[in-house]
């Protein structure tokens, strides 16, 4: 995609931070490490931005490859949990680690591409201009790299989802989302939120945009997850973003006066 100079730079009202963090949630992915942050630098290369690595108390050698990789590399941001939270708190802390306007999130296994994130921030930008309320894009993985199992345990979770959730989003599993840092930190935190947040971000009055985004498959190590224990914890926490939802409306302003 073609962006015109400068374009994206008016995102940022602060051009002494970084425009964009992209907060990376690891745990054991050892292998995947520095092909994925080279090819995030490659494809943010003249976008001011940092990289924000969150080792969730991986037991390999994650920790001294990302320590070797940072002495070379400035924009590398190292966070690591003492014990393993879960891929949603890592989320979070890198977040709230995090210095750029905007956060996009990726998977650590490599099968996200970053490359996606300019025409992503290019969206933003232009769902933006048109109104203050919160945006969320989402990545949409047309072409997923995944086994059929695997592919059609998201399909059913995401039908559920839309059906119990109403968020209007086709992959809500994608790890590929960019939103505000700020608007991020106002939504209410809790195990799995990084599932949630199409609908999360619905119910905070916001906007949810669907793009098509690359997949690759898994170079090294295996998935974490599988059906079943996406089901068993999916089945509650689906209950309780049905219980947000419920308990909460957007106000509706009707005029300020200062």
């Amino acid at each position: 995609m073609n962006i015109e100079p400068g374009l994206l730079s008016k995102l940022d009202p602060t051009p002494k931070t970084p425009l964009v963090s992209v907060v990376v949630p690891v745990h054991n992915e050892a292998p995947n490490l520095k092909p994925l942050i080279s090819a995030i630098g490659a494809a943010l290369a003249g976008i001011a931005h940092e990289i924000v690595y969150v080792d969730d108390g991986s037991a390999d050698a994650t920790p001294q490859i990302l320590a070797e990789i940072a002495q070379t590399l400035p924009t590398l941001v190292r966070v690591r949990h003492k014990q393993s939270c879960g891929q949603s708190g890592a989320v979070v802390t890198g977040v709230k680690f995090a210095q750029g306007t905007y956060v996009a999130t990726l998977d650590g296994d490599g099968q996200n591409d970053p490359s996606d994130i300019p025409t992503m921030l290019e969206t933003m930008r232009v769902a933006e201009a048109k109104g203050p309320h919160p945006v969320l894009i989402a990545g949409h993985r047309v072409n997923r790299q995944d086994s059929s199992a695997k592919r059609y345990g998201s399909r059913l979770a995401n039908r559920v989802r839309a059906w119990a959730l109403k968020d209007a989003t086709p992959d809500t599993g994608c790890g590929l989302k960019l939103f505000r840092r700020q608007a991020f930190l106002e939504l209410p935190h809790f195990d799995h939120i990084h599932r949630f947040l199409p609908a999360l971000f619905i119910r905070a009055g916001g906007q949810v945009i669907s793009v098509p985004v690359r997949h690759h498959a898994r170079a090294h190590g295996a998935s974490h997850y599988n059906n079943w224990q996406r089901l068993k914890v999916g089945i509650v926490d689906l209950a309780g973003v049905a219980w947000l939802q419920r308990r909460w409306k957007v106000p509706q302003i009707e005029g300020h006066c200062e």
